[in-house]
């Protein structure tokens, strides 16, 4: 089932969540809404979703305009950060209760029902436990029910809001790689929201990253890793450093020294981004050039932190494990991929 949202504004009390939103999510597609605390992803989620009803504009599902639809017509699957399970339940009720309390003329016999819990249970590898309660499951196996209970309908569409956030680093990671797995069995067309950068670059199809109730950038990972679009998308996706600097003739230059790289073709003022570990290593006078004023492990290389040109600017830069840089140790580089966002 595809989804398109079309011009949608969301307002609460005057307020503007969403600003005139456009998406399209394909049929089968895992996209990831991804932005900072108050970006209106999870607004977006909900307006989706059918949980509030957008200001203006219109969601559709396939041909269907579905705006004023309640949850239970788009017949949407929810999964929610704390589980929402029943405690009173069984794990084997908990995943059966969407289709119990259907209309009597659309809901399965109840062998049926126990069969597909039974086989969504084992889908979600939990088989074997259907007869113990929440409070006798992990925080994942919780969340795994919390799936298990959202497939049962059958939805068209499945929601996921921060589905991992309650839990800790190790688990998350195993039921990463666990939900991209169920996805390409089950083919839901499926829409999450996070804010873990790690978590929608290895899950997602496509992201849209989302700021301040507008989409900055939709695409597949890769492009909006290695080519975002904004600003705001380079800060906020992966690791990067900014550096002020002007262009001018074709070239770069902080504080009025040529840095080696080539510029747009609007002169300026500009902002100059890169990743710590796309740089090389140069003779001081090649590149960019400054004093070490820290450094700590990541991983197998060392995030070195710099204090570049005349007013000092702070950008991280990573380098060998055994490089022999010291505190005030002068060191010089040039970014092998970057990014110039001139300034209006």
């Amino acid at each position: 089932m595809d989804v398109r949202v079309e011009e949608v504004r969301k307002e609460f009390d005057r307020f503007a969540a969403l600003h005139a939103v456009s998406l399209e999510i394909g049929s089968g597609e895992l996209l990831a809404l991804l932005g900072p605390s108050g970006s209106g992803k999870t607004t977006l989620l909900r307006l989706i979703a059918g949980l509030e009803r957008p200001t203006s504009g219109r969601i559709f599902f396939g041909d269907e305009d579905a705006s004023e639809k309640s949850v239970q017509e788009r017949n949407i699957g929810f999964v929610f950060q704390h589980y929402a399970l029943f405690r009173h339940m069984s794990v084997l009720e908990n995943v059966a209760f969407g289709l119990k309390v259907r209309p009597r003329s659309t809901r399965p016999p109840a062998g049926e029902i126990r069969r597909r819990a039974l086989e969504l249970l084992d889908l979600v590898q939990l088989a074997g436990l259907e007869k113990r309660y929440p409070n006798q499951l992990s925080g994942g196996q919780r969340q795994r029910v919390a799936l298990a209970r959202a497939l049962a309908i059958e939805p068209r569409v499945l929601l996921l809001d921060e589905p991992f956030g309650a839990l800790d680093a190790q688990v998350r990671r195993e039921l990463r790689k666990w939900l991209r797995e169920i996805h390409e069995r089950t083919g839901h067309t499926t829409v999450f929201v996070t804010h873990d950068q790690e978590e929608a670059l290895e899950l997602a199809d496509r992201l849209c990253v989302m700021s301040q109730g507008r989409i900055e950038q939709v695409g597949t990972p890769d492009s909006v890793y290695d080519t975002p679009s904004s600003p705001f998308v380079f800060g906020f996706i992966g690791e990067s450093s900014v550096l002020p600097v002007r262009v001018e003739k074709g070239g770069i230059r902080l504080d009025e020294h040529p840095i080696g790289i080539s510029g747009p073709e609007a002169e300026g003022p500009a902002r100059l981004f890169f990743r710590p570990h796309d740089i090389e290593l140069v003779e001081d006078e090649a590149g960019l050039a400054g004093v070490v004023a820290g450094s700590r492990r990541v991983g197998g290389t060392r995030r070195v932190e710099l204090d570049i040109g005349e007013a000092a600017h702070r950008v991280e830069i990573d380098l060998p494990f055994d490089h022999p840089a010291t505190e005030r140790s002068r060191i010089a580089f040039r970014p092998k991929r970057w990014k110039i966002f001139t300034e209006a």
